[in-house]
């Protein structure tokens, strides 16, 4: 944890912006009997990242979250108490595991409130939720669409193993480019299906839905590829890493080419000079529907760290330099 967040703000300092978030683990990261030492722990690192001198005199903003244990866990309500209580103010949100209703988010929200003290933040603290089982996915929808929900993230090898081995092993990982066979994750029907109900429950209520993640910790090759499909073929907009080494790939696969900023940048520049009237760009008709698509990408362009052209970098906000 300690060198993802030098690493978060290292890149910060790089990109001129925060592109990646860390979230803090208190569910898998803590051995059985030491929960309470693991958040204890995660509290502190939370609001270390808030006093980080380097970033505030730059403007720079961190993102860092907290993962809980689930809401039918025993070690919930102290997670909740411990690093809610002690680092509200520090915290971009709160990640909560194995969701299954919409009641556990409504009980996670309860009790995340009642731990917040009086002054710690003047906003709510928004929720991050992994979908990890058939019910769950099923539920997708309501569930994205509870308006403390900022994001949706499938727990791929979770989701596999709750079939009890009727989906193979192969489904977890990322087959090589030369295999046309194997059902991996994205290619086995169960897996795709639940990743794109996921996708699109997020899209159908404006959240962010993340990618799950890919095991193959040091190949860049797949890790990049992975992420492309995820972005190209499969509609997420974020994606998990597991290891460090995994971030550069991600991000390279789900930042907008040079060309494609190059064009969006001249088709809302001239929109906007025609008061977002019908245009036509390279012999191409645009309107309304692919203005809205074109900011969009400047949008993810300027979050990447990256080069917005001007005239119309005067619509995104600064990235602290």
């Amino acid at each position: 944890m300690v060198k993802s967040l030098q690493l978060q703000a290292d890149m910060a300092q790089e990109f001129g912006v925060c592109v990646f978030d860390v979230t803090l683990d208190c569910e898998d990261g803590a051995p059985v009997g030491g929960e309470k030492d693991q958040a204890n722990m995660v509290a502190a690192l939370a609001n270390s990242t808030h006093t980080a001198t380097q970033l505030i005199a730059s403007g720079l903003r961190r993102r860092v979250g907290a993962r809980l244990h689930a809401v039918d866990h025993p070690a919930f309500s102290a997670d909740v108490d411990i690093v809610v209580g002690g680092a509200a103010q520090a915290l971009s949100y709160i990640m909560v595991p194995k969701v299954e209703t919409l009641a556990d988010v409504q009980t996670a929200v309860a009790a995340i409130d009642a731990a917040v003290r009086p002054g710690q933040r003047t906003s709510e603290l928004p929720l991050h939720v992994l979908i990890e089982s058939p019910a769950a996915v099923h539920r997708a929808f309501e569930i994205a669409a509870h308006p403390r929900v900022q994001s949706l993230s499938f727990g791929l090898m979770d989701f596999v193993s709750s079939h009890a081995g009727a989906i193979p092993h192969t489904a977890m990982g990322v087959r090589d480019q030369a295999d046309g066979e194997t059902l991996d994750q994205f290619h086995h029907p169960l897996v795709v299906r639940a990743k794109l109900d996921i996708a699109s429950a997020c899209h159908a209520a404006g959240k962010v839905p993340s990618h799950c993640v890919v095991t193959e910790l040091r190949d860049a090759g797949v890790v990049e590829r992975s992420a492309h499909t995820a972005a190209a073929s499969f509609g997420y907009t974020r994606m998990w890493s597991i290891h460090p080494s995994q971030i550069r790939p991600i991000l390279q696969a789900f930042t907008p080419s040079a060309a494609d900023v190059e064009l969006a940048a001249r088709i809302v520049e001239q929109a906007s000079l025609a008061e977002w009237a019908p245009i036509a760009v390279n012999g191409k008709l645009h309107d309304r529907a692919s203005f809205r698509y074109f900011w969009h990408l400047l949008e993810r362009a300027n979050q990447t760290g990256c080069f917005v052209p001007e005239p119309v970098r005067m619509y995104f906000p600064s990235r602290g330099h």
